[in-house]
């Protein structure tokens, strides 16, 4: 195999086993959130109530959303510190912080979608669209934890906060809830498995590694760390690429 295509096949380790981990917990936590929380908010509509009786009734219905929900929140938690942990140990950047860049990234793609440039952003781990994605369902999983906790224990935060709170918990609970299952079903699953570039379905979060030539392509500034050089050594590479891909 001559280089060229030894670097094409070569797979590089992206997420590493906790990681996935974390992510395959998160999927059923979060399917299981779903299948057993939107029937007790459209508990009206005849689907609803058919999951409902198929689940054992109301109460274990409930039983179960509340089992799972504090898998959810123990799981958000372990991230947390897990993420705290590897930033305070310096074994990790902190890669998911919005920065400058992003702001830039954003409008230059806009621009390269509109014709407007043959130039296309050139991302590092993790782009701007998936750091969104990822602190507005952090935020969101901190909004349903909370709101989750007081509806499950309302006499007890009710000695210590305002009443008017646990109806409020409610609206935010199922409201959350809601927009959380649309951000999943519709952005998620378009920008992860849809997308031209990943179509039908990208492995790599499941068993940890993506092609070289995908990190050339989508990552090509995380590519240039790993490997230990600068990152404009392939930006020739790269623009030749966007060219061909617009």
């Amino acid at each position: 195999m001559n280089a060229p295509a030894q670097q094409h096949s070569e797979q590089i380790v992206r997420f590493s086993f906790s990681q996935r981990l974390e992510h395959i917990v998160t999927i059923f936590t979060f399917t299981g959130l779903c299948l057993t929380g939107l029937p007790q908010k459209f508990y009206a509509k005849g689907w609803a109530q058919w999951m409902v009786e198929h689940l054992g009734g109301i109460d274990q219905t409930r039983w179960i959303h509340r089992a799972i929900g504090i898998l959810f929140v123990t799981a958000t938690v372990v991230h947390l510190v897990n993420g705290l942990n590897a930033l305070l140990s310096r074994r990790s950047a902190f890669t998911m912080l919005l920065n400058k860049k992003d702001f830039e990234d954003c409008v230059l793609q806009l621009r390269y979608y509109l014709g407007l440039t043959d130039e296309h952003p050139r991302y590092d781990r993790f782009d701007y669209k998936q750091k969104w994605e990822y602190w507005s369902l952090f935020l969101g999983n901190i909004i349903m934890g909370l709101s989750g906790l007081m509806l499950f224990f309302p006499t007890v935060f009710a000695k210590v906060l305002p009443g008017q709170l646990i109806p409020a918990a409610k609206v935010a609970h199922s409201n959350e809830g809601l927009m959380a299952f649309f951000v999943i079903a519709v952005w998620h699953i378009y920008n992860a498995h849809l997308q031209p570039d990943v179509f039908p379905f990208d492995t790599s979060i499941f068993t940890g590694k993506i092609s070289r030539e995908r990190m050339l392509h989508e990552h090509p500034l995380e590519l240039a760390r790993i490997e230990g050089r600068s990152a404009d050594d392939d930006h020739g590479h790269h623009a030749d690429a966007s060219r061909k891909v617009g």
